[in-house]
């Protein structure tokens, strides 16, 4: 009988250099094929040119100091001292120097509600953000109006600025969403006259133009209701961003009722839930969770539509800025308006940004909670 024959076996190799590690990804991903390389390298070329341009033209000869438009002689440059020489109208409004205070502790009262919203707290999460999202609005209502613990009144009209943008699109967007959810459910009600009267609402809002809303609450409410003229020319608009609104983020959530499996609705009736219960604890955690991508879609709509207080005098952040270029100090040659537009383009931006990646982490973990 012959000898088995025993081979030892060769230890692995690791993959040519050129196929793993960063070289490896950016041969599988940028430079595949022929055409792949030409498109890397056209858009590497744009790319580099336009940051190259805004680098240049926003950084290296931008002036950021001044106090009026002959600060800015360079045509080809930005001129960020409009910014730096109108910053406190930029950030508090026309709210009265000594009472800065107040809105310096409503912004750090923001960044806070949002870190907690963000970030997670382990097993006390939900009683944090609980106690921030009921505790923010009452408290930063006492800081922006005062009237009461001592503080000096502010009259709304005072509000400007960053602080009158987010406070409309803040009230936009909480008022809407609790009220849309209501018509999305009397939509999907099988009463007939339920669904007929929020259908009704919502087809309505959704086919008038929001200026003209605006225009309406602020100018013709008075007519129609005698109280009417009582109610604060600030407190009409943020009335009618909520209304007006509310019935887009009701068609987000009846979208999101409709993705719910019918047999959801048959097997809590068939364990003896009632139609809240059923809601509450079944229907309603899926619809919302399927609908976050487009509810936050809707609420960065608000949050850009809030630019339409200027037609009706406000003087939101796009308010101040358009107020003061017409301020014949900065009366000037077109760059000292391209770097105000670029500012406030700039801080809408990163408020929209950080919204949309803040679903993001939302769907995420919702995936992971399934």
């Amino acid at each position: 009988m012959s000898n088995a024959i025993v081979r030892k076996h060769a230890n692995a190799r690791e993959a040519p250099i050129k196929d793993r590690g960063f070289i490896g990804w950016v041969r599988s991903n940028l430079f595949s094929t022929w055409y792949h390389s030409i498109i890397t390298v056209l858009l590497f070329w744009v790319v580099g040119n336009i940051v190259f341009f805004l680098f240049e033209w926003g950084v290296l000869n931008a002036v950021w100091v001044g106090e009026s438009a002959k600060a800015c002689p360079n045509l080809e440059s930005a001129c960020w001292a409009f910014i730096t020489d109108r910053w406190r109208l930029i950030v508090y409004g026309l709210v009265p120097k000594q009472l800065h205070w107040r809105i310096n502790l409503f912004y750090l009262l923001a960044i806070a509600t949002a870190i907690v919203f963000i970030f997670s707290f382990g097993k006390q999460d939900k009683q944090i953000r609980t106690m921030f999202f009921i505790a923010f609005p009452i408290i930063g209502y006492f800081l922006l109006r005062g009237g009461g613990f001592g503080l000096q009144s502010v009259e709304p009209d005072k509000w400007g600025g960053l602080v009158l943008t987010l406070v409309v699109a803040s009230c936009g967007i909480f008022g809407a969403i609790p009220l849309g959810l209501l018509l999305a459910l009397g939509r999907y009600s099988n009463l007939p006259v339920l669904k007929r009267v929020c259908a009704g609402f919502i087809e309505f809002w959704r086919g008038v133009p929001l200026i003209v809303v605006i225009v309406t609450f602020v100018a013709l409410l008075p007519i129609f209701i005698p109280d009417g003229a009582k109610i604060d020319i600030v407190i009409r608009t943020l009335i009618a961003f909520a209304v007006f609104n509310s019935a887009y983020m009701a068609e987000v959530f009846r979208g999101g009722l409709q993705s719910i499996d019918n047999g959801q609705f048959e097997a809590s009736k068939s364990i003896g839930l009632s139609y809240w219960q059923m809601m509450g604890y079944i229907i309603l955690p899926q619809a919302i969770r399927n609908s976050v991508p487009a509810l936050v879609n809707t609420c960065i709509s608000v949050f850009k539509e809030t630019t339409l207080i200027l037609l009706i005098g406000f003087s939101d952040l796009l308010g101040i800025i358009h107020i003061s270029l017409n301020d014949p100090i900065w009366l000037g040659p077109p760059h000292i308006f391209a770097s105000a537009y670029t500012f406030v383009a700039i801080v809408f931006f990163l408020f929209c940004y950080g919204m949309s990646r803040y679903s993001r982490r939302l769907e995420n973990r919702s995936n992971i909670s399934q």
